[in-house]
């Protein structure tokens, strides 16, 4: 894979990176990158002051994207490395495929491809820093960038220092340009080659403008700024830095630590006139460095003052709504975040811990206060929700449960919202659907209370209509007629708006029916018992004379024994007035037997003692 990235590439590269960081990262500003080209690998460098703790997740990520976003002809492979200023080694690195926007690149962290050797120069005229890469023994016991050839040692990327810089304060552009941790890789583009080609050429027509500018400007060259003359810009700087620390300590208004920021930005803006050539300007470019860092880390510290002013102001009002408990916990956090971010052995860590513990009990506060109100946020969703499937299933209720279970879910509904106290901001709004809901859970309070009672009728008339078909199979016609009359009063008294109209309507037929047929067999019943009374007194007597069973068909009589013996015995005696009466008893008996046959219309069968037909009458014959 060849790299086709010009040096103009690289540095506009390096700038859309450095910019993405300062957009996407909260301490962004800190951060120096750097862009090179070796071995058909783009290397990027990002480096920040010791002072700053960056997630290393969060920066991979913004680079990666950012790179993403950018064109590219054909599939580039970079290497990413994060690396604190002043240390000689970077403690992360990673590798990805970087291609055109449209195609997902996938990036590999923590894979690391063979390197051979890779070379980070400065150009010893300028910067006098040593080689970047570097092979010595002492340097071997870092295991993450390993060697492809086994016969070989493994290979350590190190990236140089800057020289005279502190950790605990970022560079500033004027050191970045200074400082190229990559100066000595190669350019393999097309673009490079040809380059390579003009390079005498470029080198004579250099040489002659360079001499014509030494004669002309010589002179101009000297009397800059600490060049030859008294350094006042360094002096006044150095002074400012030393006394930084006390300067803060002694803080007691933001006015104060203002006016100490507009101090290190005013000394440093004098250290630029040094120019590049004067023998103190490395001085200068780290001093100023310093100054800024200090100035840019007051500017947010000022401000974080002044938002966690501004959020104790609000704060001193109930929120109204929960959208505005959220915008001020953003707040606080907007407070918090910068005053975070300082280092411990930073001069002003000691300064904001005081107010940062401040914020933070606000915002826990303010977050717990957050919880009860979505809580009761919940509450109040729940109670519509509720309200609306009630409002459905209330219209298709058909039942005394499906009723009452509208009743229930209605005082769901308002239990819910009656827990919501005053102090919630969404109280009002629970107030207001109080009044919608309350009247609507009386109305189906008193409707499912009606239902109740007709239903409790509904289930009488069942019942009573259980007892007359029970009463029907043990022939007990009476309890059987009243029963069924009952049944029918109830279902004719259910009113039409009831739910249990229809059923109801449904068993007035049926009930109707049975109960003339019940008072069919009361009668039938009524008439039976009374053809048994008269056969019991026709069959009575000092001596029983006959037993009897009737049923649906016919009346069977039975000589008794005793009966018998009697007739026997007076006709025994040969008396004729013995036979006479035994013959007229026997008649007598004979007719009303008859008698009661014709009356129930059924046949008369007459047996002796023995069992045996003596006797048989056919109703009507």
């Amino acid at each position: 894979m060849t790299v086709a990235v010009l040096q103009e590439d690289l540095q506009f590269i390096a700038q859309i990176l450095q910019e993405q960081l300062r957009a996407e990262i909260p301490s962004g500003e800190f951060f120096q990158v750097k862009c090179a080209v070796k071995n058909d690998q783009i290397l990027i460098l990002v480096q920040h002051p010791e002072a700053v703790t960056p997630d290393t997740e969060i920066i991979f990520a913004v680079l990666e994207e950012a790179l993403y976003s950018l064109p590219t002809q054909r599939e580039q492979q970079v290497e990413l490395f994060l690396r604190i200023v002043g240390a000689k080694l970077p403690y992360a690195k990673r590798s990805l495929i970087w291609r055109n926007p449209e195609v997902q690149a996938v990036g590999e962290e923590s894979k690391v491809e063979q390197v051979e050797e890779i070379e980070i120069l400065h150009e010893q005229e300028e910067m006098d820093i040593s080689p970047a890469i570097s092979t010595s023994d002492s340097h071997l016991d870092q295991p993450w960038l390993p060697s492809s050839n086994p016969d070989r040692e493994p290979i350590q990327l190190q990236f140089p220092p800057i020289t005279d810089i502190p950790t605990d304060i970022p560079v500033n552009e004027q050191q970045e340009e200074q400082f190229d941790p990559m100066a000595g890789a190669s350019d393999v583009s097309s673009y490079t080659k040809l380059k390579q080609k003009r390079q005498v050429q470029t080198i004579l027509l250099g040489v002659s403008a360079i001499a014509m500018a030494a004669v002309g400007g010589g002179a101009y060259l000297l009397t800059r700024p600490c060049v030859i003359s008294e350094c006042k810009e360094i002096q006044t700087a150095k002074n400012l830095q030393n006394s930084f620390r006390q300067l803060i300590r002694s803080v007691k208004s933001e006015q104060e630590l203002t006016n100490i920021q507009q101090q290190l930005l005013t000394a440093s803006v004098e250290l630029e006139v040094i120019p590049s050539w004067s023998p103190r300007y490395q001085e200068a470019e780290t001093l100023a460095a310093n100054l800024s860092g200090n100035s840019q880390m007051i500017a947010q510290v000022v401000n974080a003052f002044q938002t966690g002013s501004a959020a104790i102001k609000k704060s001193q009002t109930p929120a109204k709504t929960i959208e505005e408990l959220k915008a001020r916990g953003k707040q606080w956090r907007q407070a918090i975040t910068p005053l975070e971010a300082i280092n411990a052995n930073h001069e002003l860590y000691s300064l904001v811990q005081p107010k940062l513990a401040v914020y933070r009990t606000k915002l826990q506060a303010l977050n717990q206060q957050l919880l009860v109100e979505e809580k009761w946020l919940k509450q109040l969703a729940t109670a519509k929700d509720t309200a609306y499937a009630t409002t459905q299933r209330e219209s298709t209720a058909k039942s005394l449960l499906e009723l009452q279970k509208v009743q229930s879910n209605w005082q769901m509904a308002v239990n819910t919202l009656t827990s919501i106290p005053q102090s919630s901001s969404i109280y009002p709004e629970a107030q207001k659907l109080l009044a919608e809901y309350k009247p609507k859970l009386a109305t189906v309070r008193d409707r499912a209370t009606k239902q109740l009672l007709t239903a409790k009728s509904y289930q009488q008339a069942v019942n009573a209509a259980k007892i007359a078909k029970q009463s029907e199979k043990q022939n007990q016609w009476q309890v059987a007629v009243s029963q069924w009359k009952q049944a029918l009063t109830i279902v004719k008294q259910i009113n039409q708006d009831s739910l249990y109209y229809n059923q109801a309507q449904s068993l007035i037929e049926p009930y109707s029916n049975s109960l003339s047929q019940a008072e069919e067999k009361l009668e039938a019943a009524n008439f039976l018992q009374q053809i048994r009374a008269d056969l019991e007194k026709t069959c009575g007597g000092a001596i029983r004379v006959c037993s009897f069973t009737v049923t649906e068909r016919e009346i069977l009589v039975r000589i008794t024994p005793e009966y018998e013996q009697a007739l026997n015995i007076s006709l025994n005696q040969r008396d004729q007035n013995n036979v006479a009466t035994v013959t007229s008893h026997l008649q007598s008996l004979q007719q009303a037997l008859e008698v009661i046959g014709d009356n129930a219309k059924l046949a008369v069968i007459v047996f002796d003692a023995q069992g045996n037909q003596i006797h048989s009458h056919m109703p009507g014959g």
